[in-house]
């Protein structure tokens, strides 16, 4: 009886053949890397200069650091925050910020919409040419333009003052020495910057669909109720962007106050702004610990604002689309 060979045959091998799925996740993670190499230059630059001085002031808010003296720096706890409650100037200067916040931004945005709704006419011949005209200011450095302003708002010969004895006008206003006239002066000095308010609020005016504006023309709306009812709304999402962008920027307003005034702080500490109060401590009288308290809480009082306005965008903020309504 034949014995049968009990050693198995020699199979064939056959190539390993990747799943599609296994295929698709090594595709993803070599993106993921490349992507990753691609934006390192940016990651590090955040690491290093942005969140490291972060975590760096954190730490010495609670410190008494001195620059000048780093060896005598000792934990002192939440001192810095509870000696910033009886600092008269830490009190003023808020008060020169919210002060200057609820004048400039109304103010700022109001100017912006309308230039960017004269830009946005279509009875207005040449709009290219004043679009650039208009945005040409922005592009001037804020320390260049405090400068020339401090020329243009002098007293005796500023061009702004000869224009009003020009008129009439016998005791012209005393713009940089005065605690009143000082914001209007800021305020209009800030007119000049406008030119990236005025290029998004017009890029939202330009999204709207214009069958919209012919079906209220039909109705019989007039200008302004078309401009109420549907370029208002329709432009709450670029309104709400610009919001945030303003009391950012207000809160944190430093070097055209310090260019015009020398950093001075005067008249009467009318501007002495928070970010100014801060600069002082820190760098010239080397309270770092102390600035850096100051620099969180300004921190916090920003996000405080910013999260209020994020809260209430579900309440006035239209986007398309949007079923929550």
């Amino acid at each position: 009886m034949a014995v049968k060979d009990q050693t198995p045959a020699a199979a064939a091998v056959k190539p390993a053949v990747a799943k599609p799925g296994r295929r698709a996740q090594t595709k993803q993670q070599e993106q993921t890397r490349w992507g990753l190499l691609f934006i390192s230059p940016w990651l590090i630059g955040f690491l290093v200069f942005q969140l490291l001085p972060i975590v760096a002031t954190l730490a010495f808010s609670f410190t008494n650091y001195n620059p000048v003296q780093p060896e005598n720096v000792q934990f002192i706890g939440a001192q810095n925050y509870v000696t910033m409650l009886t600092d008269s100037k830490v009190w003023k200067s808020l008060q020169v910020t919210i002060t200057y916040a609820l004048i400039a931004i109304p103010a700022s945005f109001i100017f912006g919409l309308l230039l960017a709704s004269l830009v946005n006419s279509v009875f207005l011949v040449g709009t290219s040419g004043f679009r650039t005209l208009f945005y040409s200011t922005s592009m001037i450095p804020v320390v260049a333009a405090g400068v020339i302003w401090a020329g243009v708002a002098n007293t005796q010969t500023g061009w702004i003052n000869l224009f009003l004895s020009a008129l009439g006008v016998q005791n012209p206003p005393d713009w940089l020495n005065s605690t009143f006239w000082i914001y209007p002066l800021l305020v209009m000095i800030g007119f000049w910057g406008l030119g990236n308010l005025m290029l998004t609020l017009l890029a939202g005016m330009q999204g709207v669909p214009t069958e919209m504006y012919e079906a209220a023309m039909i109705d019989g709306a007039g200008g302004m109720r078309r401009f109420r009812s549907i370029t208002i709304p329709l432009i709450t999402p670029v309104i709400f962007y610009n919001l945030t962008l303003m009391i950012i920027g207000a809160f944190k307003y430093f070097d055209l106050a310090y260019v015009l005034k020398n950093g001075t702080g005067g008249p009467e500490d009318a501007t002495l702004f928070y970010a100014l109060n801060f600069y002082k401590n820190s760098f010239e009288y080397n309270l770092m610990g102390y600035g850096s308290a100051l620099a969180w809480v300004l921190f916090l009082i920003t996000l405080a604002l910013t999260a209020i306005l994020f809260w209430s965008q579900s309440r006035w903020v239209y986007y398309a689309g949007d079923k929550r309504r």
